[in-house]
């Protein structure tokens, strides 16, 4: 068995804010049962416990939501003296934490440094930017808590990056955001595309991200980071680096960018597991690690052909020159799906015209960090 990440949900879906484009939200809304509450610590311990008895080489635990900190910083303790307890295998352990920043203090900055937490953090750019979509329970913008958290974990010196959910909003402000990001030194960044409600027609919210505005902010984004890296000023860039990887050769490590669904685990509150954080819904219950095993659950995911599914490549794919790259993007973008037929990702004509526009730049980048330019 290669090395496993196992996504665990501590408050379902539970959160302090109330993003107004979350997707898990909507998601939770579509299962029968939408919060399972916060993780019992018996539950936390079958997680651990099964994992580790599972795993060979390497296991990552990763924590999110929700908002995986409302579990309170004790369940953290928790789960991290566990991991020691039943790390049977002697396996590298890694942990991973991705939160809205809200509840961040001094202790938690202090926990995440001492046990070398990767945290990452939800962060849309600057205050005017940040605080159309990402609010509060009541209704208040969330920049100043989340900046807050962020001076922790700097004085901390914890592991973190910036995530940023990519609206109607962002394309229209790619240069003010990353001019924020720059002078703010958060460099390690991440974007991921806004996702409608599920089965309603895409692009029909005033935030919502239609393929043309996202082969804007793909154009915009790329001219920032090639002109960084080319001046010896690179940053971490998911998807631009992800891309370097494939052109050298390697496969993505990112979710979504190879062309074929992964073998995934998420976990949710009550131990039930899902085969994709974008597909935690009932009918694609894979089974409960508090009383399954992992070989049951590899057999459900089997029988519901979840990865086999992922498989089917549209027809219009087959002879695009672009698919070594694009590999027809996450499942998620490619429904609606049937048995043998899968749709064609709806940011086709975005990932299209941007690679035309930037693949040979990023040859460019790819020869100067070969040659150590």
């Amino acid at each position: 068995m290669p090395p496993i990440n196992i996504m665990i949900k501590p408050a379902s879906g539970n959160c302090n804010m109330r993003c107004k484009y979350c997707f898990y939200k909507d998601e939770a809304a579509n299962r029968e049962v939408p919060s399972y509450g916060m993780m019992k610590p018996g539950v936390l311990e079958a997680v651990i416990k099964r994992s580790l008895s599972f795993a060979e080489g390497s296991c990552t635990f990763a924590f999110q939501g929700g908002e995986p900190t409302l579990a309170g910083l004790d369940f953290y303790r928790r789960a991290v003296e566990l991991e020691q307890t039943w790390n049977v295998n002697r396996v590298r352990i890694e942990n991973a934490i991705q939160t809205n920043g809200y509840l961040i203090d001094e202790e938690w900055a202090e926990f995440f440094a001492k046990n070398s937490f990767l945290v990452g953090i939800s962060l849309d750019g600057p205050k005017e930017i940040h605080d159309l979509l990402r609010v509060d329970a009541g209704g208040n913008g969330t920049f100043s808590k989340v900046m807050h958290a962020i001076q922790l974990f700097k004085k901390h010196k914890v592991e973190f990056n910036i995530l940023t959910v990519v609206t109607a909003w962002t394309c229209k402000r790619v240069q003010k955001i990353l001019g924020f990001f720059e002078r703010n030194d958060l460099n390690f960044q991440q974007y991921i595309p806004c996702l409608d409600p599920i089965g309603e027609e895409r692009g029909q919210h005033q935030h919502s991200l239609t393929p043309e505005l996202y082969e804007k902010f793909l154009k915009d984004l790329f001219d920032f980071w090639y002109r960084n890296a080319m001046s010896g000023r690179k940053g971490f860039n998911r998807y631009f680096d992800n891309l370097l990887m494939m052109l050298n050769g390697q496969a993505p490590e990112a979710c979504g960018m190879s062309g074929i669904c992964g073998r995934q685990y998420v976990v949710e509150a009550d131990g039930s597991v899902y085969p994709c954080d974008f597909y935690a819904l009932d009918k694609w219950k894979l089974g409960n690690l508090v009383s399954d095993t992992f070989e049951e659950i590899e057999n459900k995911r089997n029988e519901l052909r979840f990865i086999e599914i992922s498989r089917n490549v549209h027809p219009d794919c087959i002879n695009c020159k672009w698919i070594r790259l694009c590999r027809g993007g996450c499942r998620r973008d490619r429904e609606p799906f049937t048995e043998n037929i899968i749709g064609k990702n709806y940011f086709c004509s975005s990932y299209k015209n941007f690679f035309e526009y930037a693949y040979p730049r990023l040859i460019e980048v790819l020869r100067k960090l070969q040659n150590n330019l």
